[in-house]
């Protein structure tokens, strides 16, 4: 085994040379490491892609990475989850500068480096656990800093705290802002409409790739009534995934510009696209 100090962007890794390198334990999407002190020094946080296979029974997480933004299924496989333990300690980051290595799965005890990751908010969702029961779930919002591109591992203290310094100056989220929880009227509509057909529904709108999720956004407006519906282009839209017009025949929006930003994950202040 190649013992490494450092992790680079795009670089494949074993699962014990993360284990050596990060001093972590063998299994668990969550691996913190502890000083004398019982505090966190640095996480390992390890995700699977959609593509790796693995069934829902092994693997009941959805967690999925759209653009540099990875939404991650908080620990623990079956049952409501809960903000505590390992699940605890990522809330930690909006405190303290702890250094958050993220890597993805691409084969049998194989992991890519994606980078330093910055919690930005954290929020409960319904998904299946790995017998089928719907159950409430904590997901976070992680953004992927790709740059430093190689992070060394004594060195991850000083670049996080400068990485989060510098990116919650540009994008200062409140306080306020980073726990979203379900009101009692969402809870009300979710128990009407039926949480087991509602979490069948959504995880097949997970399976989508993205680009074919935008696709599949413009065939709904077209049938929703709209006109000229297009998809743009991937970069330099300015965050617009569709463009689209009113039909002629309303009698009060006729011919409407209508432009939508298509997301399947739950934001501050918004209602999902």
């Amino acid at each position: 085994m190649n013992q490494v100090s450092s992790f680079t962007v795009g670089e494949t890794y074993t699962n014990d040379q993360i284990r050596f390198a990060l001093d972590v334990e063998n299994l668990g999407g969550i691996r913190p490491a502890l000083d004398a002190s019982r505090n966190v020094r640095h996480v390992a946080i390890l995700t699977a892609s959609e593509e790796s296979g693995r069934l829902r029974t092994e693997n009941p997480y959805q967690d999925r990475i759209e653009g540099d933004v990875l939404t991650y299924t908080a620990q623990g496989r079956e049952g409501d989850q809960e903000l505590r333990g390992r699940n605890k300690r990522l809330v930690e980051q909006y405190v303290n500068p702890t250094p958050f290595f993220g890597f993805i799965n691409i084969g049998r005890q194989t992991y890519r480096f994606l980078g330093l990751l910055e919690l930005l908010r954290h929020y409960q969702e319904r998904q299946a656990d790995k017998k089928g029961s719907v159950r409430k779930v904590w997901l976070f919002e992680f953004q992927i800093h790709t740059t430093p591109t190689t992070v060394p591992v004594d060195q991850a203290t000083t670049l996080t705290a400068n990485l989060l310094a510098e990116s919650r100056k540009k994008n200062p989220v409140a306080p306020l802002d980073r726990e979203i929880t379900e009101s009692p009227e969402e809870e009300q509509t979710i128990q009407f409409a039926g949480a087991e057909d509602l979490e069948a529904v959504r995880g097949r709108l997970l399976l989508i790739p993205p680009l074919k999720f935008e696709y599949f956004i413009k065939t709904v407006m077209e049938q929703s009534g709209f006109v000229g519906v297009s998809v743009t282009r991937a970069s330099g839209d300015g965050g617009i995934d569709l463009d689209a017009y009113v039909d002629e025949n309303n009698d009060f929006f006729s011919g409407t510009h209508v432009q939508a930003q298509v997301k399947r994950w739950r934001h501050a202040g918004e209602v999902p696209t």
